[in-house]
């Protein structure tokens, strides 16, 4: 159990800063801003919980982005876990496939919390915002597949 887990953080962070270069890239080359959902699901869901995160203004501003960042990292390292389960428990589906699925999971995964908490309606998005959605994530579900089927035992 505990390989499958650090083979799954491994995958999951190596995907993770395939999403992060991607991103990156992207905001580079077209000289777009950094998303703010990230901090606004932190922001809505300390509120609702009954912790807001602390501080005023900029220093307020700062914590929510650290944060978002942090949750980020977070959740690309547990979806790798949870795929490394699930190849664990015996599914070898073919690199496309893997990593598309990774890929549609992680998606899945981030946008609807998202949706829910009202932050983003995927629905009204244009074209250029589902791939710049889709893209990195596309990044991340290579990378994991790939890292899993690397570290096969």
């Amino acid at each position: 159990m505990w390989k499958t887990i650090w083979r799954g953080a491994i995958a999951g962070a190596a995907g993770t800063t395939a999403l992060d270069i991607t991103t990156y890239a992207d905001m580079a080359w077209r000289g777009r801003p950094a998303s703010e959902t990230p901090s606004e699901t932190v922001d809505r869901l300390g509120r609702l919980a009954g912790h807001p995160v602390p501080g005023t203004g900029e220093q307020r501003d700062n914590r929510l982005s650290g944060l978002g960042a942090l949750t980020g990292l977070g959740t690309g390292v547990a979806i790798g876990v949870a795929a490394a389960a699930v190849r664990a428990a015996g599914a070898r589906p073919p690199f496309w496939l893997g990593a598309a699925l990774v890929t549609v999971g992680t998606m899945a995964a981030t946008a609807l919390p998202m949706t829910a908490l009202k932050i983003t309606d995927p629905r009204g998005w244009s074209a250029a915002d589902w791939l710049s959605d889709a893209v990195p994530h596309l990044a991340y579900g290579l990378v994991v597949h790939g890292a899993l089927t690397t570290l096969d035992p």
